[in-house]
């Protein structure tokens, strides 16, 4: 059996499928920030939330891909599960790195938003 094409066939579908899910979850609930950043401008705030979607899909998928590669031996099921665990936790890690910073940047905008308009 060829453990690294197996590697691949779970790999890529997983970290794809969690990088979709993380950016809906995003543009679901990062929208009402951002319509309270740009002063409950809605077309400006979801063309804004549009924008922050296709940079997290193209870094995160862009990072998947440019990682695909499998250094070493897979010549087992628990290799597998192993070298699974290093990439999809760097994607993990990453996403949540993500997440962290717009948090940041939306709440730093927020405040400043809200000091111009007092």
């Amino acid at each position: 059996m060829n453990y690294i094409i197996l590697t691949y066939s779970i790999y890529l579908p997983l970290t794809i499928g969690l990088t979709v899910w993380v950016a809906k979850t995003l543009f679901t609930n990062g929208r009402v920030f951002l319509v309270d950043i740009f002063d409950q401008n809605e077309l400006m705030a979801d063309s804004v939330n549009k924008l922050l979607v296709v940079g997290f899909y193209l870094i995160n998928i862009g990072y998947a891909v440019y990682t695909l590669q499998i250094f070493g031996e897979v010549t087992s099921a628990q290799v597998v599960i192993e070298k699974l665990s290093l990439k999809i936790g760097a994607i993990i890690l990453i996403l949540g790195a993500m997440h962290f910073f717009n948090l940041f940047v939306f709440f730093k905008l927020r405040k400043r938003t809200k000091e111009l308009a007092a």
